[in-house]
Formats: C-alpha cells, structure tokens, sequence
C-alpha cells in the first residue's frame, strides 16, 4: 500500500491489493477517463429561427446548473466567445441526460438526442460528426432549436494503459458510456477496445459490470455518476484528481494524479506484492519445516530451535519487505492541456 502510494494511488485495504492482483476484466467510462474530459467547442449548429449566439447562449445559460463535465465544458467555451450568461430559475438536473431551466422566460432543456427528443415529441437526427466529436442538443420552449458540437480527445496514455493491463491479465476491456453510438465507436476505435456499450445510464453500467466475465472486474470511472458501478465492481478505482468525492468514497483504489496509467500501476504493484507474499509464505514453511526435521534427531537444543525460529520469522518479514522495491512501475506520460477552444465566427 506504501508503494502504490508513493506512485499516486490510495488503495484502501490489503484485500483490494489481493483482488486487483487477479483481474481479468478491464471497464472504463468515457467522458475524463479513457478521454481527457476537457472537451474543446467545435461547432454551434442552431435550427431555423434561431442564430449561433443565442443558441450557445441559452445552452451555456441552462448548463451553469449541470454538474455534468460536458455542461462545465459548454459553460467555458460561451464565456471564452464572450457570451454573458443569463440567470435562470426552477433548474433541474436529469443525471446523466441533460439540464432543464428557465431561462430569460424560456424553457430551455440541454442534454442527449433522446431525452431532448422526448422534450420536443419528435425523433431528432444525429448531425454528421467528426471522430472524436459529440453534441449536445438544446430544446427551447419544447421546440428542437439545434446542438453545440464538442471534441473530448483521448487521452494520450490510454492506449499503451489498455495494452499494459492486457499484459498482465486484464484481456477483456469494455467501454462503458452514455454518449451516443457513434461518438463511443470512433473512441473506442482509437484506443483498440472492441466492446463498446453506449448510451448507457447509471444502471445499465451497474448490470453490465454485475454480469461481466470473466471476473475479478476492475471498474475505472470519476464522475459523481460513476459512483454506483465504482461500489458493484469487484475492484472500482476513481479518478479522484478531478473527479467527484463521492466516486472516491464509493472506490476501493483513488488515482490522485491526472493519469489513467496510475491503474495499470495499481495492477502491477499489486500483483508484486502478492507474489512476495505467497513467497515469504513459502519461505516461512520451508525453513521452519526443515528445523523440524533436525529438531526430531535430537540435534538441536529446545532453547537453540526458539531462537532458530525466531530467526525464520525474521527472515520472512525481510523478504516481505521487498514488495516495497521490487522495481519502478510503469507510469503514464504527462497530460497536455487540451488546446484552446478557436472562435466562432
């Protein structure tokens, strides 16, 4: 526990140690884990009768009450276009599907394609996206008036995180997330995962990672959404450098720098200390086994095999010691800040 955390993890308990040592299934959310969780503004598309600055006006002015990473995301581009947001009143927050407020005397609802649909009682088509891309739709006065476009990027380490945990025995990797299809596959694409589950909501992750296989599960995820799937895991650790407390509280592992590699980290060390112990275990056996041996042939004094036991029990704490050492782990490389957000026109 020392080591993983001079590495940058808190694991609670020598239990977790024990079980992370033996995973075999690898999930990720999306959104701040597997990608940066910065998401830069690409595009403001509105539908007729409303124009580019209204739109992303009313959408920042309703997302301020989001405690979403993609409202926060919204919320920062409007105020670096220069928008100034509007107070809102009677807001409510779908978890996971998006903010409803009234703002400036307008309902105005924020969120998935879906819930945005149910608002508006039509079926809304997914705009063309970029790799990489994902809107969010804006609903005002329940009538569809069009989305605002972001780009969230993988993150750099996450690639060589998944290959590493295939590396040491997590070979089926899914990505849990409640984005649309589209937006998941290009990601998952980038980074190799072949099992992708999309527009997923808190409880679908839950089931999903209750029914996975084979097991022990680990679970990575940092947003106060993720908490419930963090605590069905088998093993759950959060990003705890910017997510939520209470994804941190319900992880058996918190991750305390911006670095999904840390949990390959996590992986190894724990797989380290196991193997010192089952070692010292052997040891210990071992060599108290063989002083039984010389103790029945009347060889060895009562007082002599005592303290010969006592030297076998420090010999097996000094062993145990290794699991301190044992070589620097694998860590991830250094995030780059996501780049600023261009102008609109």
């Amino acid at each position: 526990m020392s080591r993983a955390a001079k590495s940058g993890v808190i694991v609670k308990g020598g239990a977790v140690l024990e079980l992370l040592s033996r995973v075999k299934t690898a999930a990720f959310d999306k959104t701040g884990t597997l990608t940066r969780g910065r998401p830069e503004l690409v595009a403001v598309r509105p539908e007729r009768g409303f124009d580019v600055e209204e739109l992303l006006t009313l959408a920042a002015s309703a997302e301020q009450y989001s405690t979403h990473a993609l409202a926060g995301s919204v919320v920062q581009a409007a105020v670096a276009q220069g928008v100034n947001l509007l107070p809102g009143s009677g807001a409510e927050e779908a978890a996971t599907n998006g903010v409803l407020a009234d703002i400036d005397g307008q309902r105005v609802l924020v969120g998935k394609r879906a819930y945005v649909g149910a608002e508006t009682g039509r079926t809304i088509p997914e705009p063309p996206l970029e790799p990489g891309e994902l809107a969010v739709y804006v609903a005002v006065d329940r009538a569809f008036a069009g989305v605002v476009v972001l780009r969230d990027l993988p993150r750099p380490e996450a690639r060589a995180t998944l290959a590493r945990l295939a590396e040491l025995g997590a070979r089926h990797t899914v990505m849990l997330t409640g984005d649309g299809a589209s937006t998941a596959r290009s990601i998952a694409r980038q980074l190799g995962v072949s099992d992708v589950r999309p527009e997923l909501l808190p409880l679908d992750k839950v089931e999903i990672v209750r029914a996975a296989e084979p097991r022990p599960v680990l679970m990575v995820g940092d947003g106060v959404n993720d908490a419930p799937v963090l605590a069905a895991a088998d093993v759950g650790i959060a990003m705890g450098a910017r997510g939520s407390t209470a994804a941190s509280e319900s992880a058996d592992a918190v991750v305390l720098v911006d670095d999904i590699a840390r949990a390959a980290t996590a992986v190894e060390i724990s797989q380290h200390t196991v193997r010192v112990a089952l070692q010292s275990i052997w040891l210990g056996i071992a060599l108290s086994v063989g002083l039984m041996v010389v103790a029945l042939t009347g060889v060895l004094p009562a007082v002599a095999g005592a303290l010969l036991q006592e030297l076998v029990d420090l010999a097996t704490i000094l062993n145990a010691l290794r699991a301190i050492g044992g070589g620097r782990p694998r860590v991830g490389h250094p995030v780059q800040p996501a780049a600023e957000p261009a102008r609109l026109p």
